[in-house]
């Protein structure tokens, strides 16, 4: 079997033909693992008994009771829980924390019969775009190994990118999924907010993060999205069960494109990419129209105040006495201040400090309530520009991948989001697909075309995503 050019769905016409086992799918990744991974880094941890979940899998398969992701060999982003597995979200603070539970699409991916090889590197709580945050260390780019693979999901776009696993999920909180997507060559989704179930998953940003499907094709991320949605009791943002249909009705062939929103701060070889991608749209017989959306300039100042205040909520819960890293001190606030001095990274106690900034007495008012009537404006222009067009596009990221260490100064990484933060304010899912090569350096560097939907649009984004790779 070529691991360059195979997709789930021709695997699994291989596995249910019999062509190969599951077993010889799955030691032909961890072979290729043993091969790259120790100059990539993807990975923290491949698991042990990755031959025994393939050998259940090719039971399955002889029983005729094979699915869409029987013996299918995935990679996990560290903040996903999986039972008896360390989850440690790339973080220093639950480094030794192993679940008791698996997250909602773990354990669909596991009625399907899935493989999975490992856990994949990322920024520590997600909580950047370079997975250079992480108390493991940063993961390389397979295309340049001196740049780095976007984050937060970077482990896991490396290693689909790479040939070390067949898809993977990630998180997407303001385009962790989308943007390594991007950089590493390969297809991103981030669904609608609810669409898939966010139990199991270590919470960032709650009304933002969700798990997504990172994998070579579109039609593979779609069977990866099928496996894992749906309404989910335990998650009580799960959408409605009458909620699972196309609603991309009454389609006008219509894309728009936020001029205004793609003035500054692109490279013009980016900006050149995009364009070659929409004139694939073009000729499939789709009209580029200019949209508006002026309030979208401001997405990243609503987004670096809402996140960082749910972050502020959501870590607050570690500790050091309840679970995770415990230093020793002689009350409970040293052994809070202490556990927390030590566990968290410079990032993730940066974006504690500025939400509990944005949320104390006497700022609230002053951000947190202005950002929040500005995500409610950024809905209402989305909504009225989707009675014109079947889709938004956009760059995914305005750069290619930078080199590891380039931007250390947090507002140049913050900058990398510019394009993918507004979807995770409003809702709606959006898509990133190969949109080219860019050179640096003598390199060709992938770059990625995003493609939003309106809320529930997964299936017009699968077909505008076919026609525009």
């Amino acid at each position: 079997m070529d691991l360059a050019t195979l997709t789930i769905a021709q695997a699994r016409k291989d596995l249910d033909a019999r062509t190969y086992t599951a077993v010889d799918l799955a030691q032909a990744y961890l072979d290729a693992i043993k091969q790259k991974d120790s100059e990539i880094r993807a990975y923290l941890e491949v698991f042990a008994d990755v031959i025994d979940q393939a050998k259940a899998a090719d039971a399955m398969i002889a029983a005729d009771k094979s699915m869409p992701m029987t013996g299918i060999p995935m990679a996990i982003k560290d903040n996903i829980l999986i039972k008896g597995r360390i989850a440690s979200a790339s973080s220093k603070i639950l480094a030794n924390y192993v679940a008791s539970y698996d997250a909602t699409v773990i354990q669909k991916l596991k009625d399907h019969g899935a493989v999975f090889l490992g856990r994949t590197n990322m920024d520590e709580f997600a909580m950047g775009s370079s997975t250079e945050n992480s108390s493991n260390g940063p993961t390389k780019n397979p295309h340049d190994t001196r740049r780095v693979p976007g984050g937060s999901s970077g482990g896991s776009a490396a290693a689909v990118a790479a040939n070390m696993a067949l898809a993977a999920l990630g998180t997407d909180t303001g385009g962790s999924v989308r943007q390594p997507a991007a950089l590493c060559g390969v297809v991103g989704l981030k669904t609608t907010y609810g669409m898939v179930s966010r139990y199991g998953a270590i919470a960032m940003g709650s009304s933002l993060d969700q798990i997504c499907p990172l994998a070579k094709t579109v039609e593979d991320a779609q069977i990866v999205y099928e496996a894992i949605k749906g309404h989910d009791d335990m998650d009580g943002t799960s959408l409605p069960n009458d909620f699972y249909q196309d609603r991309s009705v009454n389609r006008k062939k219509k894309i728009g494109v936020p001029r205004a929103f793609l003035k500054e701060g692109i490279d013009p070889d980016v900006l050149a990419r995009f364009e070659a991608s929409l004139e694939n749209l073009k000729k499939n017989g789709y009209e580029i129209v200019d949209v508006e959306l002026p309030s979208f300039a401001y997405g990243l100042p609503v987004y670096y105040i809402i996140m960082p205040a749910e972050v502020s909520t959501n870590l607050s819960r570690f500790d050091g006495i309840r679970y995770g890293l415990s230093v020793a001190g002689e009350t409970v606030k040293e052994v809070n201040e202490r556990s927390r001095g030590e566990g968290f990274g410079k990032e993730a106690r940066r974006r504690i400090l500025l939400g509990t900034f944005v949320l104390s007495s006497g700022y609230y008012d002053a951000y947190y309530r202005k950002a929040s009537a500005v995500r409610d404006v950024m809905r209402t222009e989305l909504a009225e520009v989707f009675e014109m067009v079947d889709a938004i596009a956009t760059p995914t990221s305005p750069t290619p991948a930078f080199v590891i260490g380039e931007k250390a100064d947090p507002l140049a990484m913050y900058a990398a989001d510019i394009f993918t933060v507004p979807v995770n304010l409003v809702g709606v899912p959006a898509i990133s697909v190969p949109g080219g090569t860019v050179q640096r350096d003598g390199i060709d560097l992938p770059v990625g075309f995003q493609l939003i939907g309106r809320h529930g649009g997964e299936e017009a984004l699968f077909e505008l995503g076919r026609l525009a790779a």
